[in-house]
């Protein structure tokens, strides 16, 4: 393993907090930022390989450096600590092969492996999705049923 001990100018230390304000800030709105955000950034700001980018993504996902966005949606009611237990399980497990793969290929083909995922999840959410009723259009239809059904007993009852 090669550490590499470069200085850093204060151009790019800005560049990196930029780039790690932008993906918290994605991270916190969408729920994404590392692969999505800080992987090309690190590659097209930085110049780092493809293959230093993606480790010093997940060297930044080993800390809890998320944790003030995810008290944030558990004080709201949408985190289920048992799914996250169960991902952690799974992600530790896909995390250690995955990196095996990564590192066993080519620079080249691991950005277009990287590349096509992202096109594809891209068109897939684009073109492929249907739309889901919110919550709230959920419960407002519910509301206006029972609010018609009830008019329609008092109708019929009041005749």
């Amino acid at each position: 393993m090669t550490i590499k001990n470069k200085t850093m100018d204060t151009q790019t230390i800005l560049i990196i907090i930029m780039v790690g304000v932008a993906a918290g800030m994605l991270s916190g709105l969408v729920g994404v930022g590392g692969g999505i955000i800080i992987v090309p950034s690190l590659v097209y700001f930085i110049g780092f390989s493809q293959k230093t980018a993606q480790g010093t993504s997940l060297g930044l996902i080993l800390l809890p450096v998320g944790i003030l966005a995810v008290l944030q949606y558990y004080k709201q009611g949408h985190l289920d600590v048992k799914v996250v237990g169960v991902l952690a399980i799974g992600f530790l497990a896909g995390s250690y092969f995955g990196s095996k793969i990564a590192l066993s290929i080519s620079q080249e083909t691991l950005k277009k492996v990287f590349a096509v995922l992202m096109i594809l999840i891209a068109l897939k959410m684009l073109f492929l999705d249907k739309p889901k009723k919110s919550e709230d259009a959920t419960k407002l239809q519910q509301t206006t049923n029972n609010n018609a059904n009830q008019a329609l007993v008092n109708n019929a009852g009041g005749g």
